[in-house]
Order: C-alpha cells, then sequence, then structure tokens
C-alpha cells in the first residue's frame, strides 16, 4: 500500500504487510469520507462465530508490517531482515539441495527403484533424497490417491524392510533420506476412517465432497491432533535419522461438521478457528522434540503460506505450477513478503523451456529436482551437476542476501533481479526473457542496486551450458558506481533465454 502516489521499487512511502494466520482470513481495504484508507484484517468472521466463557481469552492473528520511505524494494528487504532473525525456523541457517522422486515415479516404485534413485540423487550432487506420496498403506494400498491415506504403515509389498532401511540405503550412497506426508488427511478408503468416522470433518446426512479423493481430520479434537502428533513421532523415533519432512495439505473443508465440538457442547462455529489452534498445538509439540528437522509446508501448492506457519516450517511450496516461465513471475510476487530462503523452487519436466532456464529459475530459491536424472544425456547431466555446485557456492547469498528487483516481468519482456551481501562485496544476478514478441531482450544496461559505489568488481557468468561460450566480458573490471549508474548488460535475448551472473568485490 503507497502513500501520496504510486510508489516504485526505489520511491515512495510504502506500508507492506501480510497476515500471520495459517486459515481463513480476511482482509479489508476501506476509504471514508474524509479519503482515509483504513485497513482490516483478521480470521475470515463468516461463520465462525467464537463463543467465549468468563476469563476466557482469545488472541486474535498477528498482521506483521513494515513501512519504508523509499519504495517497495526496501519494504521487502525489512521484512525479510526480521523474518529471517525472527520467525522463520533456522531463518539465518541454510537449506538443503534434493531429488524428489514424485515426478519421476508418481506412486509406481518399490526399495530396489528407490534405492537407483538414490544414486541418481549422488550423481547429480544434491544433498537429499524426498519420497514422495504413495509409500504407506496396507489394507487400502496406497497406489493412487483414492486409498490408503491415514495408515501410516509402510507398504510391505513396495517397501519390505520398511524406511529404516531406505535412510540406510540412501546413507550408503552418500545422501541424507527425507519423506513425504499428509497427516491431517483421510481418504474414506482406509482403515482409519473405518475405525473413526467421527474424527473426520463432515456433515451427517449429507453426500460427502471430496478434493483429492480426501476429507480432513478434525483437527479441534484432541485425540486427533494426538493421532497426527503420532504419525510423525513415530516416524522420527524409529528413523531418527529422517533428515527431512514435506508436509502436504490437499483438500480444504466442504460441508464442516465437529462431531466432537457436538459432543463436547461446543458451537459448531468455532470449527475454523479450533481447526488451526489445533494444528498449531501439534507443530508446537512437534517442534519441542524435533527441532531442527527441515520442514517444507507444501499445502496443496501455496495454500498455507504466512508467518505464524513458518514459526514451525523451514520453508514453503509456491504453487504445484512449475512451469518456470509461470514462476518468475509466481517467485518475483513471493519475494515482496517472503526472502528466497522460505522459497521451494524445483527444476522438472514443466514447460517449453530448455533445462538451463529451469535450472536458473530454481536457483532463485532453495533448489531441487523433481525429474528422472537417468533421462537426462551427457551434456544436460554436466550441466546439471556444475548447476548445483554452482548453486553451493552462491546459496548464502540468495538465501541471506538483500534482494533487489530490478526490472519487473510484468512490464518488460525480460524480468531481472539480484541478491547482495550486507557486506556489498557480492552479488547474483538473474535475468529471463519472459516474453520476446515485442522486443529482443536486454538491449540496454540494466542499473543494479546494493553494490558499493567506492568498490570495484568483476563479473562471472554462472550455469553455462556445456559447449558454449559467454557473451560478457569477464576480464573487465567495473566500479560498483558504474555498475549502479550506467549499468550492467547482461545480454538475455530470445537465444541466451536465462542469464546467471556472480558479482564479486575484488
Amino acid at each position: 500500500m503507497s502513500f501520496d502516489k504510486p510508489a516504485t521499487e526505489t520511491e515512495g512511502k510504502v506500508l507492506l504487510g501480510t497476515l500471520a494466520w495459517s486459515g481463513n482470513f480476511k482482509m479489508e481495504f476501506e476509504v471514508d469520507s474524509y479519503h482515509n484508507l483504513r485497513l482490516i484484517a483478521g480470521i475470515n468472521p463468516y461463520a465462525s462465530e467464537y463463543p467465549l466463557a468468563s476469563k476466557q481469552e482469545f488472541k486474535t492473528p498477528s498482521f506483521i508490517y513494515t513501512f519504508s520511505e523509499n519504495g517497495k524494494g526496501e519494504a521487502s528487504r525489512n521484512l525479510h531482515n526480521w523474518a529471517r532473525k525472527y520467525r522463520i525456523l533456522d531463518g539465518e541457517g541454510t537449506r538443503m539441495t534434493l531429488l524428489n522422486n514424485w515426478e519421476a515415479t508418481y506412486f509406481d516404485f518399490n526399495q530396489e527403484k528407490l534405492s537407483e534413485l538414490f544414486k541418481d540423487g549422488k550423481k547429480l550432487g544434491v544433498d537429499l533424497f524426498l519420497l514422495d506420496d504413495g509409500w504407506f498403506a496396507n489394507k487400502y494400498p496406497r497406489n493412487s490417491d483414492g486409498a490408503g491415506l491415514g495408515d501410516w504403515q509402510e507398504n510391505v509389498k513396495k517397501l519390505p524392510n520398511g524406511i529404516g532401511y531406505l535412510v540406510k540405503e540412501a546413507q550408503k550412497t552418500g545422501i541424507k533420506f527425507g519423506i513425504w506426508v499428509e497427516p491431517e488427511m483421510v481418504n474414506p478408503k482406509s482403515e482409519l476412517y473405518e475405525k473413526h468416522p467421527d474424527w473426520v470433518i463432515k456433515q451427517p446426512q449429507r453426500p460427502e465432497h471430496y478434493m483429492r479423493n480426501q476429507l480432513p481430520l478434525d483437527l479441534s479434537n484432541p485425540e486427533v491432533q494426538d493421532f497426527v502428533y503420532g504419525i510423525l513421532d513415530k516416524l522420527f523415533t524409529e528413523n531418527p535419522e529422517i533428515a527431512y519432512i514435506k508436509w502436504d495439505c490437499n483438500a480444504t473443508m466442504f460441508n464442516p461438521y465437529s462431531a466432537y465440538l457436538e459432543k463436547s457442547k461446543q458451537s459448531q462455529s468455532q470449527l475454523y478457528v479450533d481447526y488451526v489452534k489445533g494444528l498449531y498445538k501439534v507443530l508446537e509439540k512437534l517442534r519441542a522434540k524435533y527441532p531442527k528437522v527441515p520442514m517444507m509446508l507444501c499445502s496443496g501448492g501455496g495454500g498455507r503460506v504466512d508467518y505464524e506457519a513458518l514459526k514451525y516450517f523451514t520453508e514453503f511450496w509456491p504453487s504445484d505450477n512449475t512451469d518456470p516461465l509461470e514462476r518468475v513471475f509466481m517467485q518475483w510476487e513471493y519475494s515482496y513478503f517472503f526472502p528466497a530462503i522460505t522459497i521451494s523452487a524445483h527444476v522438472t519436466d514443466w514447460g517449453k523451456q530448455p533445462l538451463k532456464f529451469r535450472t536458473d529459475v530454481a536457483m532463485m530459491g532453495r533448489l531441487g529436482y523433481d525429474i528422472v536424472v537417468s533421462h537426462l544425456n551427457e551434456k544436460d547431466l554436466q550441466f546439471s551437476q556444475q548447476a548445483v555446485t554452482n548453486y553451493n557456492a552462491v546459496k548464502d547469498v540468495i538465501f541471506q542476501g538483500d534482494l533487489f528487483r530490478l526490472v519487473d516481468p510484468k512490464k518488460n519482456d525480460y524480468a531481472a533481479l539480484m541478491y547482495a551481501t550486507k557486506s556489498k562485496s557480492k552479488a547474483v544476478l538473474f535475468a529471463y526473457m519472459v516474453g520476446n514478441r515485442n522486443g529482443d531482450g536486454s538491449d540496454s544496461p540494466i542499473r543494479l542496486q546494493g553494490l558499493d559505489a567506492s568498490k570495484n568488481y568483476k563479473v562471472k557468468e554462472l550455469n553455462l551450458y556445456p559447449e558454449t561460450k559467454s557473451a560478457l566480458k569477464e576480464d573487465q573490471i567495473y566500479s560498483g558506481e558504474y555498475l549502479m549508474t550506467a549499468g550492467f548488460n547482461p545480454v538475455v535475448n530470445a537465444r541466451r533465454t536465462s542469464v546467471v551472473v556472480e558479482i564479486e568485490a575484488m
């Protein structure tokens, strides 16, 4: 929200804020008769009347905001700095690179196939292998999204030696092991549903309405909270070397009704709020016992991204749409509120862009891969291995550096942004073609930001595809003043659709 006039990245008075609440919310912008703007942000009041007994307290969500007199860029950097230091779990730490099996196997895998994928992860050079959906349930095996959710025992046909075997096999290969869970949900075709229909959110005597063939469990119920906590606690207790959790949540509430609230003579209108409070109780208990395990908040792709949830999660999944061209825009928009260390970005086979473009875009956040490594040709594999090495060398700049959005993809044929260390000794510049119908990329230099005018810098292009040469003059020295006033041309165009440049003080 800007005051007096529309703000730019570098000019104008800006209020930038976000609501720290993981449930239904509402934001109102109201202009009164004197042209004063009032912002009201909080829990959505729809069907959420919340009776309070005498001396009972109710805490409303925080609205976290910052004010800048120097445009939107400074506002974002203010919020990022606060979040890394005070709110995000391990916000001043680092993150692991990973290989996820989902788009390589979907539900069709066994422990032998997974063991081969561990080797692919090691060959690629990532830190971690992430086992996705499909590893659990026996009476109703999880061979599709239509069954098994809620029955969190290893599937004996796919994994006869259990999760522990996989953890050890991954470690033998030289990488860590992570696992997917969706503990808040249940398939009607499951043992859990058969045993505890009263744990499921659904209105009695109404047809059940499914999203991804599932329903939410009732987290207002303390028994359900204990159950959800127990899923993770059992995994960690039996396999203490699990190094990463992907926590998914792929459905919303339809026909909301809580058998627990009814039995305990509480109002049904408390359900939307008590569900979220129950979730926080589970996460609080989980983090008290396991404070440091990295966890990705997936939630159906960006469905639950807020600074209350990020007390408990190290990162989030922005969207299930991994088309790299779309991700340029998505990650740009997320960057206003959330630092790169929280944004999970994977290289996948989505989109028509080349592997280099897909990789360069994913390097703007926490880099991961969701590809079949064995299908890469020799040059693609060589490029990917070098990209992981490059990323590990600069990821601290991306995670902890100041963000400068330089060229807006919504207003131009290309996008450009950079991360710079607070010492101004090192920076990483990203540039992408997003459309060349009306132009041919960066014909003119881009004025950089976040450097020291008095320092000299050298530039080096990263992520060059094998047997290609950089279009940049890498033996040239630039002053910080020159780069920020005259500018620098990364030469992004229809032939060089993505460019990553390391900028380092001499």
